[in-house]
């Protein structure tokens, strides 16, 4: 039952640099692809509206986009997802509700051109997609929802506010209907081959979504600090810096994978991050347990021949762990669809690089932080002599 029979003796520790070098630039390629293209944020952290979407006969993302336009809506994104036979896309849309700036505008407009209307106070609320205005006199339901909607916006409710009287004025508030409304209408005018079905629809405010992206951030950073603060206190400071190193490492490739397939990054991609945070720290601790036992059995050798037997050493049961939680992840790939597949995705590269981390980044800076304090003690240890030998001189 052993994938790996008798013990191995790979040179990992003599490719370390060409390892190293070729993640230095992989890394610094995402992080400038970041920093010029950025993510495609997911409505979880753009804000926004989501709506998935399922036709009843066969249709593209093409045609899917050109109805959608055709309809009304202004630079949908339509991202197809599962089976092609199941004619399921994904529909994007910017804001909440239908209530824009422009569309705001052109209803205070409608208002104030009704007859016999003198509007004395009017205020915008783009993001709860609220209009509130005051007139002097009484006005019809069906005249304010007939004046929002000339400007473009859907109207969901007029409401008049507690308080209205003939001496303080008469105060309403507009509550414009949803994105998901709108697409709806637009589809059925655009695309009239076909029926479909709303399967799921999403909101996110755009505060919401800044203060879910911001906290996300913040529980990466937290979980890198707490992986340094425990590989430097189970075993010695020289270990933290590799384990630190090597977490971002894997952070940043997973990254590069949402960056390069443009796939949507969401709270999903946070808890991929973080999923793979554990297990690339609990490979590299695996690793680092048996160099600590090495160097007890083994000592006088040097740290670069030590890690390498460490790593053989480890080596079958590495291929176990990740290979067993791969075959897992071929499975969601195979037979997931949306969030799910993109989930499995960036996991199964993620431990593709997880694992190569800690052979590769992990082990080769811990060697690096070795030779430099064997070099500084040796440098001090010179000038401590030179410095006896010219007082006795």
């Amino acid at each position: 039952m052993q994938i790996i029979k008798g013990k191995t003796n790979i040179d990992f520790i003599g490719k370390r640099r060409i390892a190293v070098f070729l993640s230095s630039v992989l890394n610094i390629a995402v992080l400038v692809g970041i920093a010029l293209a950025g993510f495609n944020w997911g409505v979880d952290f753009a804000g926004g509206t989501l709506i998935e979407v399922q036709f009843k006969g066969s249709i593209t993302a093409e045609k899917v986009r050109e109805g959608a336009v055709k309809g009304g809506l202004q630079e949908p994104q339509v991202q197809s997802i599962g089976p092609a036979e199941d004619n399921t896309f994904i529909l994007r849309m910017g804001g909440v509700t239908q209530l824009t700036d422009e569309g705001a505008k052109a209803s205070e407009a409608a208002i104030r051109a009704l007859p016999g209307v003198e509007v004395t106070a009017f205020n915008k609320d783009l993001d709860n997609g609220l209009l509130t205005f005051r007139t002097k006199a009484e006005l019809q339901i069906d005249q304010i929802k007939s004046a929002v909607a000339a400007g473009g916006t859907g109207v969901q409710s007029v409401t008049l506010l507690p308080g209205s009287s003939v001496e303080s004025g008469f105060q309403y508030q507009v509550a414009s209907a949803g994105m998901s409304e709108k697409v709806q209408e637009a589809l059925k005018k655009g695309i009239s081959e076909t029926g479909f079905e709303v399967r799921r629809t999403d909101y996110v405010g755009p505060q919401v979504g800044a203060q879910l992206r911001n906290k996300g951030i913040a529980a990466l950073l937290l979980a890198m600090l707490s992986i340094l603060i425990y590989v430097a206190f189970r075993f010695d400071l020289k270990f933290g810096p590799g384990a630190l190193v090597a977490s971002v490492h894997d952070v940043i490739m997973v990254a590069g994978y949402y960056l390069v397939s443009r796939r949507e990054f969401n709270l999903t991609s946070i808890a991929v991050l973080l999923t793979i945070l554990g297990y690339s720290i609990n490979d590299t601790i695996v690793i680092y347990d048996r160099i600590r036992e090495e160097m007890v059995k083994f000592k006088g050798k040097p740290l670069p021949e030590i890690i390498n037997i460490a790593i053989n050493d480890t080596l079958s049961r590495t291929i176990l762990t990740s290979g067993v939680t791969a075959l897992s992840l071929v499975g969601l790939l195979i037979f997931g669809v949306g969030e799910i597949f993109d989930f499995a995705a960036a996991m199964l590269w993620g431990i593709v690089v997880g694992t190569y981390s800690s052979v590769y980044i992990a082990s080769p800076l811990t060697i690096w932080l070795d030779e430099r304090e064997a070099a500084k003690a040796k440098s001090g240890g010179s000038t401590s002599s030179g410095a006896m030998k010219a007082k006795t001189a």
